[in-house]
C-alpha cells in the first residue's frame, strides 16, 4: 500500500512525485506521516462528539490549501513533527484510553495509505471505538478503497458546487464534480448507525440537537460551510443534498466563517491569498444572511439536519503552536507536536 506514494497519484491533484524518495507535491508533505496534535475535541458534530469528546488527530498537509483555512498553521505551512506507524497506533490507543468517542482523523487524504496501516494495526491491537474520516472531499474513489472496512463514520466538507468559487479559493475548478462523486461513495459504502447515551447531554452551539441522545457510529455527516456573500452558492449546495443525500446522511449547515489573520511573510503568497479571498466576502456572516439561511433550511426539510448558531466570537480559532490549540471547553490535549 505504501508503494502508492512512489508516483502519488492518491488525490486528484495526480502530482506524480516520488514521495518515497522525499519529494513534495502540492500537498507539501513526503511519504513521512507528520501530526500537528490529538486531542478530546468538544467542537465537532453533537453526535461526533457526544459526551466523551472526538479523539481528533490533525495531519499535517492538505490537497486543497483553502484560502481561507483556519488550520493554515499546520495545513499550508508544515507545522508538526514526523510520526513512526507504531506511534500512530500508540496514539489511537491512548484517545481510546482516555474515553474518546472515537479515533477522528483530520485531512488525512495526502496520507491515507499510512494512516489506513495505522487504523488496521491499531484495531488488531484493541481498538474498538469508532474511526472517522474528516475530509474536504478532494478524494480519489480508489484511495478511499484503501480505507473501506476501517473508517465508520465519514465526515465530508461539501464546500461549493461553483467552479469559480473553486478555482479561485483552492485552485481546484474539479473540485465540485469530485466531492460529490466522493461523498456519493461515502454513502452508498455506509449504513447510519446510532446507539443511545446513557446520559444525555447538552450541546448549545447547535440548534435542533440542544439535548443529544444519541451518539453516531457509523454513517456519513456532511457539512457545509457558508460563505458570506454567496447564499446563492449555499442554495445550491442544498438542493444537491436534498436530492442526493437526504435521507442517507447527516447534513451539518455551519455559520462559523472567520477571517482568519495569515502570518504571511511572503509577500507573494499574501497577494495571491488576498486576491482568492475576493471571490467572496472575507467577514463574518449577518444577521440578515443568518434569517435567510434558516428559510432555506425550511424550505429544503431535511430529514435530519443541524446548524449552528450565529456567533461573533472568534475566540475559538485555533492556534497550533500552543500545546492548547483551542480554549479549554473545546479541547482537552492528549498529544502535542512541540512537547
Amino acid at each position: 500500500m505504501l508503494n502508492a506514494y512512489e508516483r502519488c497519484n492518491l488525490c486528484p491533484r495526480k502530482c506524480l512525485v516520488n514521495r518515497l524518495n522525499g519529494q513534495i507535491g502540492f500537498c507539501k508533505e513526503t511519504a513521512e506521516l507528520k501530526i500537528a496534535c490529538a486531542m478530546k475535541h468538544f467542537g465537532e458534530e453533537p453526535p461526533v462528539t457526544a459526551i466523551g469528546g472526538s479523539g481528533t488527530i490533525f495531519v499535517t498537509g492538505c490537497n486543497l490549501h483553502c484560502a481561507f483555512c483556519q488550520n493554515y498553521q499546520i495545513s499550508q505551512r508544515g507545522m508538526g513533527k514526523f510520526i513512526s506507524i507504531d506511534e500512530g497506533v500508540e496514539l489511537c490507543l491512548k484517545l481510546q484510553e482516555s474515553n474518546s468517542e472515537n479515533i477522528n482523523f483530520v485531512t488525512g487524504s495526502h496520507a491515507i495509505p499510512t494512516i489506513a496501516t495505522i487504523i488496521e494495526k491499531a484495531k488488531l491491537q484493541g481498538l474498538k471505538i469508532p474511526v472517522c474520516w474528516n475530509t474536504s472531499s478532494y478524494e480519489n474513489i480508489e484511495s478511499l478503497e484503501m480505507l473501506s472496512g476501517l473508517v465508520d463514520i465519514w465526515l465530508p466538507d461539501l464546500k461549493t458546487l461553483n467552479p469559480r468559487i473553486a478555482q479561485s479559493v483552492f485552485q481546484a475548478p474539479d473540485y465540485p464534480s469530485v466531492a460529490k462523486k466522493a461523498i456519493r461513495w461515502m454513502i452508498n459504502h455506509t449504513e447510519n448507525k446510532f446507539v443511545a447515551l446513557d446520559k444525555p447531554t447538552e450541546i448549545s452551539e447547535y440548534q435542533n440537537t440542544t439535548s443529544i441522545l444519541e451518539k453516531m457510529i457509523s454513517g456519513v455527516i456532511v457539512r457545509h460551510l457558508v460563505l458570506p456573500g454567496r447564499l446563492g452558492d449555499t442554495e445550491i449546495v442544498l438542493k444537491w443534498l436534498k436530492d442526493n443525500a437526504d435521507e442517507k446522511a447527516c447534513i451539518s449547515l455551519m455559520s462559523q466563517y472567520t477571517p482568519v489573520n495569515f502570518e504571511d511573510n511572503n509577500f507573494t503568497q499574501k497577494t495571491e491569498r488576498e486576491n482568492s479571498l475576493k471571490a467572496f466576502q472575507n467577514r463574518l456572516l449577518t444577521k440578515k444572511e443568518f434569517d435567510e439561511i434558516q428559510k432555506l433550511i425550511s424550505i429544503y426539510d431535511f430529514s435530519y439536519l443541524f446548524y449552528q448558531e450565529l456567533d461573533d466570537d472568534t475566540g475559538w480559532l485555533p492556534d497550533f503552536s500552543r500545546p492548547q490549540p483551542f480554549s479549554a471547553t473545546l479541547a482537552h490535549p492528549v498529544w502535542h507536536w512541540n512537547n
